[in-house]
């Protein structure tokens, strides 16, 4: 479901029935009258749609994480707010950015239509921006030759499945952030797609070393093992950016996660 079109037709329906009661027929209606239906049900809708699209569409959007693929910074449940307008401003529906404002750094938290299948939003952590060598080989994270530094945390354990995983602390750029690693996990990817820019990435039984194109991003879920990103589905294009992560505002089965971002 396109969301944001749906929206878009309803705030310009609203808005032609709301211009014409204003413009016309309020005028011809007696002071003490009943407002009629399509006004009532119409037109008096317009304000809160026109003012729900505008903060939708240029400055934040809410959204709820469906999986776990970025255990243990986001958990299944948090509803989280994306900030629209750090990367620039975009026009609603079609996504076009218009201004730039910020390029996404290594360890933005992003949300981005899903390359495969552009109506669904996808949230992973920057990894990878255009130009960078991205490889992970061996379950260890490396851009540009460097390794990402990873100092061992206490193991994390699943509330919801009663297991524990590996804990670590990693380092990328100014930003800190957990990531779940476990040693005894492969370190391949056995389903890589046919993405555009394939022709970029090597695999090999020890994971995979992509060369990021142009306008592009590299991007990963903090729970490695359970996470199927851009080591299998490829690269995500600078159109398909929708915001930054920023905030969680509600979890209806933890409130104590409220504001936790991590």
């Amino acid at each position: 479901m396109n969301f944001p079109l749906i929206l878009f037709v309803l705030m310009l329906v609203t808005g032609a029935l709301y211009a014409l009661d204003v413009l016309k027929f309020r005028k011809l209606r007696a002071s003490n009258a009943k407002e009629p239906a399509w006004v009532e049900w119409g037109a008096s809708f317009f304000p809160v749609i026109l003012i729900v699209f505008v903060l939708r569409s240029f400055l934040f959007e809410p959204f709820k994480i469906p999986s776990g693929s970025m255990i243990p910074t986001l958990l299944v449940g948090d509803f989280i707010l994306v900030n629209k307008y750090t990367y620039g401003i975009r026009l609603p529906v079609i996504n076009k950015k218009v201004i730039s404002i910020n390029d996404p750094q290594r360890g933005d938290v992003m949300v981005f239509r899903y390359p495969e299948d552009p109506s669904l939003d996808y949230i992973k952590r920057v990894v990878g921006l255009p130009g960078d060598t991205v490889a992970y080989q061996n379950k260890r994270l490396t851009i540009n030759g460097q390794p990402v530094e990873m100092q061992k945390q206490t193991d994390y354990l699943h509330p919801d499945r009663l297991y524990y995983s590996e804990q670590y602390l990693a380092s990328m750029g100014n930003v800190e952030h957990r990531v779940l690693n476990d040693a005894d996990a492969p370190a391949f990817v056995p389903d890589p797609s046919n993405f555009p820019h394939r022709e970029n990435c090597t695999y090999n039984a020890n994971g995979v070393v992509c060369k990021v194109p142009a306008g592009h991003y590299f991007m990963m879920g903090d729970n490695r093992d359970n996470s199927r990103d851009s080591r299998a589905w490829g690269f995500v294009p600078e159109d398909n950016i929708v915001g930054k992560a920023f905030f969680i505002w509600l979890n209806l089965s933890d409130l104590s996660r409220i504001g936790s971002f991590k």
